[in-house]
């Protein structure tokens, strides 16, 4: 299984800490599944422009194929005025319509208050939705008071990001096999 853990900012540090203990946690539970980090930070992303996403070179070719080819995603983003970051739309833009068909994702958002909780279900899941993604219903909020220096320190986010991590995965093994029970059904 391949598993991609994006953090979808270039700035701050919190989402790339909740990441970061996402793939923690995923390396090991799940040691033998292929699990890439993709930290846009790290990267340099050109804008979309309306082209396939074959089209594009460098960074950009090289974070469009490897979320094309995983079979779940585990998308970090923080939240910027009651929004995902413009970074992250840039990414779901520079990908085809039907992108995250087949695909699980899951989410795990920051925000600097509890005020923006409801943004993954405003903002974030309805793009996913229009993107034909099977997204894995509940997600994990973190805000300020969640950590100190870079660590998170509350064990309820801890215990979260785990069942977060067991459902993603367990949600494509459960579509596999209804994929495998489809095909049978047309004798694929």
């Amino acid at each position: 299984m391949k598993i991609v853990a994006l953090a979808g900012s270039i700035v701050g540090s919190k989402t790339k800490t909740a990441i970061l203990k996402t793939v923690e946690i995923l390396s090991q539970k799940y040691p033998e599944n292929e699990i890439t980090l993709l930290d846009l930070a790290e990267y340099t992303v050109q804008f979309s422009d309306g082209r396939n996403y074959l089209e594009y070179e460098g960074d950009t070719k090289y974070i469009t194929e490897t979320i094309m080819a995983a079979d779940a995603i585990i998308i970090g983003t923080p939240t910027f005025q009651a929004s995902i970051p413009a970074t992250l739309k840039n990414i779901f833009d520079l990908l085809p319509v039907n992108a995250f068909r087949d695909k699980v994702v899951s989410s795990v958002v920051t925000a600097g208050t509890a005020k923006h909780y409801l943004m993954v279900e405003q903002q974030l899941k309805p793009i996913l939705a229009y993107m034909k993604a099977h997204i894995v219903p509940t997600y994990v909020f973190m805000e300020e008071k969640d950590f100190h220096r870079k660590e998170i320190i509350n064990d309820d986010i801890l215990f979260r990001l785990e069942r977060l991590v067991e459902d993603t995965v367990l949600t494509v093994e459960a579509l596999k096999i209804i994929r495998i029970k489809k095909d049978e059904e047309y004798g694929f």
